[in-house]
């Protein structure tokens, strides 16, 4: 969007889904999830950068920022995606583990080997869970929320730390213990966990509708025979 001094200004739709989205509509699964692009500091801070309409919010707190991204979702779903055919997920929040600082000030994930075994370690349930719980439970569309939150917490051991990359920049190379990648995961590793939920998953609603085609067929012979009778 166009500033006062006619210049491009960076912003971010609440109120827009994507171009992309057509292509979603026709699926058999679907699977969505967000999370730490909205602890970015741009993002939290929301200040001059949240948009609704031609409106941009001179600041807005990044919880209601997230609601409202979340409302905009799920009026989406609701409206475009048939249930009959489509499976929804919701993969949640994966935990980070920065130690010394955060993901652009030389936090550190580095030289860990080992999960964590002491729960008093893990962080509390992230508030922004919360609202997706809030916004998905109004929705005529059923959403199956993958909480993979707290197992991932577990795992500091698994992040690519100082190998997250090869094509560093000359600032990068002159300090890589300084840049570390403690929010992705290695592969094969934690994000396989979720494949295999998300199977298990499918499995159980192909066994459902299954065993539901069964009693349909056990009702209408059972119609037939009352009728011949």
């Amino acid at each position: 969007m166009d500033d006062i001094n006619g210049s491009k200004k960076e912003t971010l739709r609440l109120d827009v889904i994507g171009r992309s989205s057509d292509k979603y509509k026709n699926a058999d699964f679907l699977v969505f999830n967000t999370g730490h692009w909205w602890t970015h500091e741009k993002t939290s801070k929301g200040k001059g950068y949240y948009q609704e309409g031609s409106h941009i919010y001179d600041e807005l707190n990044v919880s209601e920022a997230f609601r409202k991204a979340l409302t905009t979702w799920a009026r989406w779903v609701d409206a475009n995606v048939n249930p009959m055919k489509t499976l929804v997920f919701f993969r949640g929040y994966s935990a980070s583990h920065f130690r010394g600082g955060r993901w652009n000030s030389g936090g550190q994930c580095d030289n860990e080997n080992e999960p964590i075994k002491n729960e008093t370690y893990l962080w509390k349930y992230p508030s922004k869970m919360r609202v997706l719980e809030s916004v998905t439970k109004g929705m005529k569309t059923t959403v199956f929320y993958l909480n993979i939150t707290r197992m991932t917490d577990y795992r500091k051991d698994a992040h690519p730390s100082i190998y997250r990359k090869q094509n560093l920049n000359e600032e990068e190379r002159r300090s890589p213990l300084r840049y570390q990648d403690c929010s992705h995961w290695c592969l094969p590793g934690v994000p396989d966990t979720w494949n295999e939920l998300i199977y298990a998953h499918i499995l159980i609603r192909h066994k459902q509708k299954q065993k539901q085609q069964r009693q349909k067929e056990k009702k209408k012979i059972c119609l037939r025979c009352m009728t011949k009778d």
